[in-house]
C-alpha cells in the first residue's frame, strides 16, 4: 500500500481503521490480500486463535496460528470471524491459489478482511508489530508536523526543533541515531560525535548504562530531564513506546548558550507519542532491499503481486523475464553465507547490464531477471550468456559444484512462477546428474528431468508389499553387511555390463555374478524380463529420492 492509497479521504477519520494500521506497519509485516467491507473497517485489538476458547471478539484482527490457509478449516475461521464482526484474518504465508480463491469466497461472502503475515515476521514479532501499530495509529500529531509523510524522521526532527528551540535525534533501543535535525548550528561535542558516527559513541552508552540511565528511560511515563554538565548542555529525552512496545526515544539538546523554549517538556511529550506510527512504518519499510526480496519471493510463489514488486523495484512489469536458479554443492548451501553471494551475484548481473533480484531460497539462490529483449531467440540468448557467466565467476569464487538452471524466459513478470519451477527442475535435474554439466536449461537435461517428474508423480502410488526390491530391501535390513540393492542398482545403471557394474562397485566380476544369483533366490527378480526390470528401477529411483539421494 502506497502512502497516497493511505492518506484518509477529506473529512474522515482515519485512526483505528484498517487503512490506518497497515499504512503504520507497512507491508513487510502483512500483506492486504483483500478488504470486502473497504479499508475503513474498525480495527480495535489483535487476538490469537484459541482452539480451547475459539470465541472471536468483534472489530479485532484474528491471528490464524497453526491453521493451514489450504484447509476446510480456514474457510470455517474466516466464516466465524464474518459472524462476528471481526476486523479480518492473518494466515501464514505460503498462500497458494487454489486454497485463496476458496478463502476469498468465504471473505467476500462474510465481510471480513483476509491477510498473510509476510515470511520474515514471525508471529512473536506480529504480535508486538500489530498491537504497536494500533496503539501508533491513534497518536495526536505533532503541532506544525500533521503534514509529515509517515516515516519522515528528517522531517519530524526539524519540526520539533522547531518548536522546542534545540537540537533533536531520534534513535532506536541500541542507540543508533535513525534521523537528527539540520536546523542548528554550535552543537556540542557529542552531539557531533553521535551525528557523524551515526550512533551514540559506544562509551557514552557503556556509561549510561552502568548508571541505570537505560532502565530509567524505558520505564518512565514521563520525559526525562538532564541538566547541564561541564560540556554538555540541558537535554531532554523521551522514550517512544506503542502498544507496551518500547520503539526508541527523542532526544532534544539546548544550542548556542541558549535555553529550551519554556513549553519544550510539553511539546517532548506530544511529539514521543506522535513518533510511534514513524518509528513504527520507518522499522517495517527501512529494509528496502528485504521488502524487494520479500515482494519478488510472493511473485514467484504465486502469493503477490506484480503491482506490489513494480512499486518497490522499479522492474518492467510488461517486458520479457526469465528466473535462474543456482545451487553450490551439497556440503555448501546457496545461502550458507547469503549477504557475500547476494552482493555477488548483485553486483556480477550489474556489470553486465541487468537488473536483477537476488533471492535466497532454502538451500539455493533465484535470480529474478528482467527488462529482456522482446525477440525470443535474443532474450534466450541473453539468458544463456549470463547464466554461463555467472557459473564461470561462481565456480572460480566457491567451487565447481555450481549449477546455475536457466528457467523459461516468459513474457512478463505476471508469468515469473512458470520461469521459476522450469528454473528448479532443472536444477534439481542438474543435481541429480553426475554429469560434469553446470549451466543448462530444460530442454538440455529434459530426460533427467523427465525421470524426475515420473518419480514424483509415482510417490503416492502404493506398490505391492512384496515385489522383488522390496523383498532384497528386507533381505539386506536383516543381514548385516548385504548390499544386494546395491549390486541391483549397479547392474541395472550399466544395462548389465557385468565388467562396469564390478568396477563401480569395486568387486571382481566374478563376485558381481555371485550376487546375481543371490538376488534371483532371495527375491525371484528375472533381469532378462523388461517389465521386472522396469519396475525394478523405478522402485529403487523412488527408494533414492526418499533416502534423500538421487532421484
Amino acid at each position: 500500500m502506497t502512502d497516497a492509497e493511505a492518506a484518509p479521504e477529506p473529512g474522515t477519520r482515519a485512526e483505528g481503521t484498517l487503512e490506518r494500521l497497515l499504512s503504520v506497519v507497512g507491508a513487510g509485516a502483512v500483506e492486504l490480500y483483500t478488504a470486502p467491507a473497504g479499508l475503513r473497517t474498525e480495527v480495535t485489538g489483535v487476538q490469537v486463535l484459541d482452539a480451547l476458547e475459539p470465541l472471536i471478539r468483534a472489530r479485532e484482527l484474528v491471528l490464524a496460528i497453526g491453521v493451514d490457509p489450504r484447509s476446510a478449516h480456514a474457510v470455517d475461521v474466516v466464516r466465524r470471524a464474518g459472524e462476528a464482526g471481526a476486523a479480518g484474518v492473518v494466515f501464514g504465508p505460503g498462500r497458494p491459489d487454489f486454497a485463496a480463491r476458496a478463502l476469498q469466497t468465504a471473505a467476500q461472502e462474510s465481510g471480513t478482511a483476509l491477510l498473510f503475515r509476510t515470511a520474515w515476521c514471525s508471529w512473536a514479532q506480529l504480535v508486538g508489530v500489530l498491537r504497536a501499530g494500533l496503539a501508533a495509529a491513534g497518536a495526536p500529531p505533532v503541532p506544525a508536523a500533521g503534514g509529515l509523510r509517515l516515516g519522515d524522521l528528517d522531517s519530524l526532527a526539524d519540526a520539533v526543533a522547531a518548536l522546542v528551540g534545540g537540537s533533536v535525534t531520534i534513535e532506536d533501543t541500541e542507540s543508533r541515531v535513525l534521523a537528527f535535525s539540520s536546523t542548528e548550528e554550535n552543537v556540542d561535542e557529542m552531539r557531533r560525535l553521535t551525528i557523524l558516527g551515526r550512533r551514540v559513541p559506544p562509551w557514552r552508552v557503556a556509561a549510561m548504562k552502568e548508571a541505570g540511565f537505560f532502565q530509567a528511560l524505558w520505564g518512565a511515563d514521563d520525559v526525562l530531564h538532564r541538566p547541564a554538565h561541564g560540556g554538555d548542555p540541558e537535554r531532554l529525552v523521551g522514550a517512544v513506546r506503542a502498544g507496551g512496545e518500547v520503539l526508541g526515544s527523542l532526544w532534544v539538546a539546548a544550542v548556542g548558550g541558549r535555553p529550551l523554549a519554556p513549553n519544550a517538556a510539553e511539546t517532548l511529550r506530544a511529539a514521543v507519542r506522535a513518533a510511534a506510527a514513524h518509528l513504527l512504518h520507518h522499522r517495517t519499510h527501512s529494509s528496502g532491499g528485504r521488502l524487494v526480496e520479500d515482494a519478488a519471493r510472493a511473485l514467484l510463489e504465486e502469493r503477490g503481486s506484480v503491482e506490489v514488486l513494480v512499486e518497490r523495484a522499479g522492474l518492467p512489469p510488461r517486458e520479457p523475464c526469465a528466473v535462474l536458479a543456482l545451487g553450490t554443492g551439497a556440503d555448501r548451501p546457496a545461502d550458507d553465507d547469503p549477504s557475500g553471494l547476494h552482493s555477488l551475484l548483485t553486483l556480477h548481473c550489474a556489470a553486465l547490464g541487468h537488473r536483477v533480484v537476488v533471492i535466497p531460497a532454502g538451500g539455493r539462490t533465484l535470480v529474478l531477471l528482467s527488462g529482456l529483449e522482446r525477440e525470443p531467440g535474443r532474450a534466450d540468448a541473453q539468458v544463456r550468456r549470463l547464466g554461463s557467466a555467472l557459473a564461470g565467476q561462481l565456480s572460480a569464487t566457491i567451487g565447481p559444484a555450481v549449477k546455475v538452471a536457466l528457467g523459461d524466459v516468459v513474457p512478463g513478470l505476471a508469468r515469473a512462477a512458470e520461469s521459476r519451477r522450469s528454473a528448479e527442475r532443472t536444477l534439481q535435474a542438474l543435481t541429480a546428474g553426475a554429469g560434469p554439466l553446470g549451466v543448462a536449461r530444460s530442454e538440455d537435461v529434459a530426460d533427467m528431468v523427465g525421470v524426475l517428474q515420473v518419480v514424483d508423480a509415482l510417490r503416492e502410488v502404493a506398490l505391492p508389499p512384496r515385489t522383488s526390491v522390496a523383498r532384497l530391501r528386507e533381505f539386506d535390513a536383516g543381514h548385516s553387511g548385504s548390499c544386494l540393492v546395491e549390486t541391483l542398482r549397479a547392474y541395472l545403471d550399466h544395462f548389465g555390463d557385468v565388467s562396469a557394474a564390478s568396477r563401480t562397485l569395486g568387486v571382481h566380476p566374478n563376485s558381481l555374478r555371485y550376487r546375481l544369483r543371490r538376488i534371483a533366490q532371495v527375491s525371484g527378480l528375472d533381469v532378462g524380463d523388461p517389465d521386472a526390470r522396469l519396475l525394478a528401477q523405478i522402485q529403487l529411483r523412488l527408494g533414492e529420492a526418499a533416502d534423500g539421494a538421487r532421484p
